[in-house]
């Protein structure tokens, strides 16, 4: 742990950044519920959205992923860090697994290449929001200062 800063001084700033990605996923999720409405669930269509490949579970998953980024960002208290780690290596396990069954069967999300492309690089800023984010006491900013030293 001694890689990741202590009350950042751009704190602020990285967390806007989170805020930012939740608000994207939010906003995608909901023009492609729109836009894929009374279609199959997952249907593998040409409903596209922003220029992506989508259906109405991808566009569902959105929406909860941007809910939950918004909601660990409003709260604060290290929980946006932990949501933030956890949902950006889950989306570039996602983001991987949907480019290697692109042109199969198995693409359940309707994702196009551009799709598989911006999920990946939305999980990099999600989990760069992560690592400079964290909140701690002073003993804990010292040990960090300390630790960074040592290396």
């Amino acid at each position: 742990m001694s890689h990741n800063p202590v009350n950042h001084p751009a704190r602020p700033v990285y967390r806007a950044i989170g805020g930012l990605v939740g608000l994207y996923f939010a906003v995608f999720g909901v023009l492609g519920i729109v836009a894929s409405a009374g279609n199959d669930v997952l249907a593998q269509d040409d409903t596209k959205v922003f220029g992506q490949g989508t259906n109405l579970g991808w566009s569902l998953v959105a929406v909860l992923l941007g809910l939950a980024v918004l909601a660990g960002t409003v709260i604060g208290r290290n929980l946006d860090v932990a949501i933030n780690k956890a949902l950006a290596y889950g989306l570039l396990v996602v983001g991987l697994a949907e480019l290697a069954f692109l042109q199969t069967d198995a693409n359940i999300f309707n994702w196009s290449i551009l799709s598989v492309i911006v999920v990946l690089v939305v999980a990099l800023v999600l989990l760069m929001a992560a690592m400079y984010g964290k909140v701690g006491t002073d003993e804990e900013n010292e040990a960090w200062q300390k630790a960074r030293l040592v290396l």
